[in-house]
């Protein structure tokens, strides 16, 4: 499987001025390129290099990097086509549909640009990378990164690397092809049940309380309610300097969250069973005051920290259709709305059963999971000749 580890470049003033140069040249490059994928009506890539290489190699580009630059303009294309077949542009006709189609495709002045073996060079011990620039080759160029990341380059790293620029910082994106660990046959499952005043709730009892991060999440929102009154250049900086440092945040927590979850099902040899979903904000509705928190909620996130965690160590993941897990007893089985008392507090109408409510449907989680792990168990079984 794919993972990417983020580098950070050290480079000397001299060194830096090339990088952003260079940035600058191939993202120009690719508008021009886009322009005419555009007039042409979108070419295949092989068309489109036809009529663009030779003007990429007239600018100063190298060849790897003019054969990048194409491919990243033909990549969008496909990415817009894609999206506006399904309709997440809008119908034919709206008008976010009619902006997207009426003109080409831009690239912003530091967008990221691929680099592959050919135009960026590792040096491990020195811990330095040699990379392609416009004023030539800028070798020793310094680059840090934890210990893990780098014995995950030193391993698996494979195929393209990404030079970005954020706020004068240069990274690059090494893309890693991490091997899968061998999947086991689980003895049980650990539901999750994922929700907004607790982040997840297991069946095995942990429980990841979200009000530290929904008080930092308020706390930022009032921030950015201040900012944007404001209407200034330096506010919208700002704005976004912020938006990116709740987006780390938000990473960071999911992150650990998953981390203890597919480590406690790798220590128990358990699968995990997660609630599927897909569409929550379409199907859900709520007041007004609500949207904002459940539009914030990075559920979608977690779920897949969880599942390529767990692709990695080998543990067992089902995905579960998560209706009525919250009106349903655990223990004997009793669906009533009425269940469910309130977010906290769930006591059966049928047998008593007094419970949490999100570790009741935990609970409800495992149980659907053990039954879809043995149902797609007993459809591999070959038939009886």
């Amino acid at each position: 499987m794919k993972l990417v580890v983020q580098v950070k470049l050290v480079p000397e003033a001299g060194q830096a001025a090339a990088l952003l140069a260079t940035l600058r040249t191939v993202n120009e490059a690719a508008n021009q390129v886009s322009a005419v994928a555009f007039e042409q009506g979108v070419p295949r890539e092989y068309e489109l290099r036809k009529h663009t290489y030779a003007q990429l190699r007239a600018r100063g580009l190298g060849a790897q990097a003019a054969q990048h630059t194409i491919k990243k303009v033909r990549d969008a294309y496909t990415t817009l086509k894609a999206n506006i077949k399904a309709g997440n542009l809008g119908k034919p006709g709206s008008k976010r549909r009619r902006k997207a189609e009426s003109k080409p495709i831009t690239f912003r002045p530091e967008a990221a640009h691929a680099y592959d073996d050919r135009c960026l060079s590792w040096q491990w011990d020195a811990q330095t990378v040699s990379i392609w620039t416009t004023a030539g080759r800028v070798r020793g160029v310094r680059f840090f990164c934890s210990t893990d990341g780098l014995t995950m380059l030193r391993e698996h790293r494979q195929g393209e690397s990404d030079l970005v620029e954020r706020d004068g910082v240069f990274y690059l994106l090494a893309t890693c092809e991490v091997p899968e660990g061998k999947q086991y046959e689980p003895e049980s499952f650990i539901g999750v049940d994922l929700g907004i005043v607790n982040i997840a709730t297991t069946s095995t009892g942990y429980r990841a309380a979200g009000r530290g991060l929904n008080r930092y999440r308020a706390r930022q929102q009032k921030l950015r309610a201040k900012l944007q009154k404001k209407q200034t250049q330096s506010a919208k900086r700002r704005l976004k300097a912020r938006a990116r440092k709740e987006a780390r945040h938000v990473k960071n927590a999911n992150h650990v969250i998953a981390k203890r979850i597919v480590t406690e099902a790798e220590r128990t040899s358990a699968g995990i069973a997660l609630e599927d979903l897909t569409g929550i904000r379409q199907r859900v509705r709520l007041r007004k005051p609500q949207r904002v928190t459940l539009h914030s909620w990075a559920f979608a996130q977690l779920g897949e920290f969880i599942a390529y965690k767990a692709r990695r160590s080998g543990v067992p993941v089902v995905h579960v259709d998560p209706a009525y897990t919250s009106q349903t007893c655990s223990a004997c089985g009793h669906l009533d709305k009425r269940n469910r008392v309130d977010q906290a507090l769930f006591t059966c109408r049928n047998c008593g059963v007094v419970a949490h409510a999100d570790r009741n449907a935990s609970h409800n989680i495992r149980q659907r999971g053990t039954a879809v792990w043995n149902a797609g168990r007993e459809s591999r079984v070959p038939a009886t000749p």
